[in-house]
């Protein structure tokens, strides 16, 4: 299996990158995975000396070009060919490798994603999908979590199926209970998005829909796969990840839960709905979190779950 990194993507690029992959190497040292390490090799001759040990685990790929986090992400990739996004994105398409993770520009990223490797025959509009933390320790999976502000009834019941799928193969959960973000439980509620999605989920065969949950259900254990619309996603998570920041980082509490909300803790967050796996992060992101990116990228291509998506998209909905 080879797993690429942008290790010019982030705030603390390339240090953290190169730092999460000697964590990962030190950590994990029977892994059968290979990383291509792309990026500019002037700018990471400092810290490649820590992956001196582990030469034959990894390949540098000579990207000398980078995309600044205040780009604008289409005429950056059309003007950057040699950005290591762009390299990373043309390996991933020419099959040279089985996924790709950055904490680079979200947008070059999410263009990349839907320009080059582009969306399974099927999925009307690919989706991120943010693990949230429970109070019993687990996660649920929440999405969509930015990208699509505005959403019909039809992509939040694909963004269901592909919430299911991803936590039946992936975190393998037998039969994760979908729930619906609403303002209140009985069905019925909400705004026009929540009441024409909830009988389309409600009707449908193939998830384990339990209805409606409100705000204060997203951290308890209610529903494995909570579904909204990209717009209220993004201001819920921005919200969970301030929890960690207020209470952890600056006042100082100390608890298990607390430490949950820390998005290093699981890394990066998978693009749903597109023909290769791609794994994006925090720009924010340290070495901790590149470590835990290469995880949830080996255990998406080790499950198949493009290929099971593609075949699930590619039946009749039951």
């Amino acid at each position: 299996m080879k797993i690429g990194i942008d290790i010019m993507g982030g705030d603390y690029a390339p240090a953290e990158p190169i730092k999460g992959v000697q964590l990962y190497f030190e950590q994990v040292p029977d892994s059968s995975v290979h990383l291509l390490l792309i990026g500019d090799a002037n700018a990471s001759a400092p810290y490649l000396s820590l992956l001196d040990n582990y030469r034959h685990r990894f390949t540098f790929i000579e990207a000398a070009e980078v995309i600044g986090m205040h780009e604008h992400p289409t005429k950056a990739l059309k003007e950057k060919p040699n950005s290591s996004i762009a390299v990373g994105f043309g390996l991933l398409l020419k099959g040279k490798m089985d996924a790709f993770i950055s904490a680079g520009n979200t947008g070059a990223m999410m263009v990349g994603a839907m320009y080059t490797v582009k969306a399974i025959e099927g999925i009307l509009r690919p989706t991120i999908a943010t693990p949230m933390p429970r109070l019993d320790g687990k996660y649920n999976f929440l999405l969509d979590s930015g990208i699509n502000a505005d959403c019909k009834p039809e992509h939040l019941v694909q963004f269901a199926e592909m919430g299911s799928l991803y936590s039946q193969y992936v975190l393998g959960i037998e039969k994760p209970r979908v729930g619906l973000l609403n303002l209140g439980e009985e069905e019925g509620k909400g705004n026009i998005l929540c009441q024409a999605t909830y009988p389309l989920l409600k009707e449908h065969g193939g998830i384990n829909f339990v209805g409606n949950i409100e705000g204060r259900d997203v951290f308890l254990d209610k529903a494995e796969v909570v579904v909204c619309e990209g717009f209220v996603g993004n201001v819920l998570l921005k919200m969970a990840e301030s929890i960690y920041d207020i209470f952890k980082v600056q006042k100082g509490f100390d608890d298990p839960f607390l430490d949950n909300f820390n998005f290093e803790k699981y890394g990066g967050t998978p693009i749903l709905g597109i023909n290769s796996p791609v794994i994006i992060s925090h720009g924010i992101a340290h070495a901790f979190a590149f470590r835990n990116m290469i995880d949830v990228a080996e255990k998406i291509v080790s499950t198949n779950l493009v290929g099971v998506l593609k075949e699930y998209f590619k039946q009749p909905v039951a």
